[in-house]
């Protein structure tokens, strides 16, 4: 018989592990023995260090103070992510946390402004949104307003693996209980094929009721020992290599991350206190190893402090996130490349689902259906919104974006662009990681334009319109100049 979930299990440490073990711990309290199972000797791959805005949230429900956690993770403000050259070479555009303009009740403001730029209004959507004038302006200051148009959402830049450290004191002082070790044979039960316990190279054996599996790539429990397999997606997302490392900070540190297209991939600069995040992504078909170090190298703005990392990877996800009495979480349960900074988020998601469908009463087969559909779902929809980035782009200047242009797209996404494409119109899928405004700024950066307009921006007479328009740029340019610089307010706030 099913026996009750009593006792849980965390194969793995850094971010993946500790966040696992600091939420569940912190939401299931003394309903569960937590225990973290990990290794010194096994390194992590610590390059997930930019985040979207939900970070917020995990950190609100742990009750972490934020101006600990940026002293302790050196962490920066992340106001959106600055993409350049991926429509065409010289072109740029920022995917900004924030949502231009003033939308009406039944029409998005884009399709006011889509109306005065036909009346000859030269503006364009970023005008309007305040996250891209506090990015370009380097500045930054937590703005408490109930005013929507006035809100700047923000995410941050932090070290991975100080953010792991970091988590782990947390976590300990909640109760996990950290064990230090080598998994040697994992056994199984006979009739299920449950995994019973991990017996450790030192000899001792860690038993549990579930398991969560945060070893990496690997996949130890998920998929060596359950072989639960694997859905490729590399003919969507073709990159499968990566090249990481840290340089020297720079003087004036912005406040978002740039993501520069390159003739086969792209490179990321992310700035922290102590130092920049490097990386390049590439495709192994397209371009060699060697050359994309070259590129890579090439292209930092800093000394670097550190060798090469080199990390291979394949995008997609595993068929089932939850097999038998094992959840994989990170990068055990797929993997979706760092483009729109969502690596931390998948795994803080899945584990605010699992808490949400805990089988405190043993494995239900009915809770783990829901979890892996859902999971399904967030994997898809996000890997979508990554594939827009590549196919809706005007470059020709290499094998690479020729095969990016020409490839066949899933229908759940050729079926939103020909939408946004012939009316405007946006539909956001039902619990869609990304917003309206998040569609509507990656469509209009990488060149699709819109045909047509909602009938509901007719209803305003021109001087109206423009009217209107004058007063919401001036709301969104007000506070600029009262802002301290992005540098200024880490100073300030993390003394706190």
């Amino acid at each position: 018989m099913n026996s009750p979930i009593k006792k849980v299990v965390v194969l793995g440490g850094g971010t993946s592990g500790w966040i696992s073990a600091a939420l569940l711990k912190k939401i299931l309290g003394s309903a569960i023995q937590l225990e973290l199972v990990e290794s010194d000797d096994i390194g992590t791959i610590g390059v997930g260090e930019a985040t979207i805005p939900p970070i917020k949230h995990l950190n609100n429900v742990l009750g972490i103070n934020e101006a600990e956690f940026l002293r302790e993770t050196k962490a920066t403000i992340k106001l959106g992510i600055n993409f350049e050259n991926w429509k065409s070479q010289g072109h740029s555009y920022l995917h900004s946390f924030g949502a231009a303009g003033k939308s009406l009740a039944f029409c998005h403001f884009h399709h006011l402004l889509k109306r005065a730029n036909q009346l000859e209004d030269d503006s364009h959507l970023w005008q309007y949104d305040l996250n891209y004038l506090c990015a370009k302006a380097g500045k930054f200051a937590q703005i408490k307003s109930k005013d929507p148009i006035i809100e700047l959402p923000y995410a941050y830049h932090f070290d991975a693996g100080l953010y792991a450290k970091f988590l782990r004191k947390f976590s300990e002082k909640l109760g996990v209980i950290r064990t230090e070790g080598l998994v040697e044979h994992v056994e199984q039960c006979p009739n299920s094929g449950h995994i019973k316990s991990l017996k450790l190279k030192n000899g001792q054996t860690v038993t549990g009721d579930l398991f969560i599996d945060c070893s990496g790539f690997r996949g130890l429990l998920i998929q060596e020992k359950l072989r639960t397999g694997y859905e490729d997606w590399s003919h969507l997302l073709q990159c499968d290599r990566a090249i990481a490392v840290p340089s020297e900070r720079l003087e004036k540190t912005l406040p978002y991350t740039r993501s520069i297209a390159h003739a086969a991939g792209w490179q990321w600069r992310i700035p922290l206190q102590h130092r920049n995040g490097n990386g390049i992504v590439y495709s192994s078909s397209h371009c060699s190893e060697q050359q994309a170090m070259d590129t890579l190298m090439g292209n930092l703005d800093s000394k670097a402090i550190a060798d090469p990392k080199v990390i291979k990877f394949q995008t997609g996800r595993r068929y089932k996130q939850w097999n038998k009495n094992v959840i994989a979480i990170g990068l055990s349960s797929g993997f979706l490349e760092p483009l729109e900074s969502t690596s931390i988020h998948l795994v803080q998601s899945a584990v605010v689902r699992l808490a949400h469908l805990f089988p405190h009463q043993g494995i239900d087969s009915s809770l783990v259906d829901e979890f892996n559909k859902q999971s399904a779902t967030e994997f898809e929809q996000i890997r979508d919104f990554l594939v827009l980035h590549y196919h809706a782009t005007e470059r020709t200047d290499s094998d690479f974006w020729q095969d990016m242009r020409h490839m066949k797209i899933p229908d759940s996404l050729a079926h939103k662009i020909e939408i946004f494409k012939q009316s405007g119109r946006l539909f956001r899928e039902q619990n869609d990681l990304f917003t309206d405004s998040s569609w509507l700024q990656v469509m209009l950066g990488q060149g699709i334009v819109p045909q047509d307009y909602h009938p509901i921006a007719n209803t305003m007479s021109d001087e109206k319109l423009a009217e209107m328009l004058r007063k919401v740029k001036e709301i969104k340019q007000a506070p600029i100049d009262k802002l301290p610089s992005h540098d200024e307010f880490l100073k300030i706030f993390c003394r706190q």
